[in-house]
C-alpha cells in the first residue's frame, strides 16, 4: 500500500502535465482548432508593424511582445491576445500611426518541435499568421487581460510603473494557418472563435 501511493502521486503530476502542455495538438483539418491551440499554447509572437521612425518610415518591422490568451491549461484561452504595451517602445510608436498589424505565433517555442526534432520552418512545427489592429483594452475587459497576461508573465507586475503601461490586443481580421504541407490554409475570425483549443 506505501508503494500506492507514491505512484498514485506521480500519475497525478503527470496528468497535470499534460493538462497544462494544452493536450494533444489537433490534426491537421482542423485548422481553426490548431490556431487556437497555438495561440493558447505561446508566451510569445513576433509583431510586425509599418515603421514610423525616421530612416525605416513605411517598412515592415518586427518585434517580439510576450502575450496571452488565458491562463495555461487546456481550455481556459479566450484566442483573444493580449499585450502589455507602454508608448515609450519603438513598435507600439510606429501603432500610434498606423494601428495595423501581423503577429506570428509558432510551435517552435514549446517543447513540441523539439521532442520530434522539427526545424522552426518546417510546417509541421504549426506556426499562425494573425492580420488586424491592435486596440487599448476598455475597462471592461481590463480585467481579463490583466488576468490572462500576468498569470503567464508574472514579471510584468512588477515593471516600472512611470512607463505607463496599458493592456490591449489584437484585433484578429485574418489568420493563416501553416501545420502541414500543400500550403497555408484561411481561417476566419468567427470559425477561429467558435471552436476551443
Amino acid at each position: 500500500m506505501g508503494g500506492l501511493l507514491p505512484l498514485c502521486a506521480a500519475g497525478a503530476a503527470l496528468l497535470l502535465l499534460l493538462l497544462a502542455a494544452g493536450g494533444a495538438i489537433p490534426p491537421p483539418e482542423e485548422a481553426a482548432r490548431m490556431a487556437r491551440f497555438v495561440l493558447h499554447n505561446c508566451d510569445w509572437g513576433a509583431l510586425a508593424t509599418l515603421s514610423a521612425q525616421e530612416g525605416l518610415r513605411g517598412r515592415p518591422f518586427a518585434n517580439i511582445f510576450s502575450l496571452s490568451d488565458g491562463p495555461p491549461g487546456p481550455f481556459s484561452g479566450s484566442g483573444v491576445p493580449y499585450l502589455y504595451l507602454t508608448d515609450m517602445e519603438i513598435s507600439v510608436q510606429d501603432l500610434e500611426i498606423n494601428s495595423n498589424a501581423s503577429l506570428t505565433v509558432s510551435l517552435a517555442q514549446t517543447p513540441y518541435c523539439k521532442k520530434h526534432r522539427y526545424d522552426p520552418q518546417n510546417p509541421l512545427c504549426a506556426h499562425i499568421i494573425f492580420c488586424g489592429s491592435i486596440v487599448k483594452v476598455n475597462d471592461s475587459e481590463a480585467g481579463l487581460a490583466k488576468k490572462a497576461l500576468f498569470s503567464r508573465h508574472p514579471e510584468m507586475e512588477t515593471w516600472p510603473k512611470d512607463h505607463n503601461w496599458f493592456f490591449a490586443k489584437f484585433n484578429i481580421t485574418n489568420i493563416w494557418v501553416l501545420d502541414y504541407f500543400g500550403g497555408l490554409k484561411i481561417v476566419t475570425p468567427e470559425e477561429y472563435y467558435s471552436v476551443k483549443p
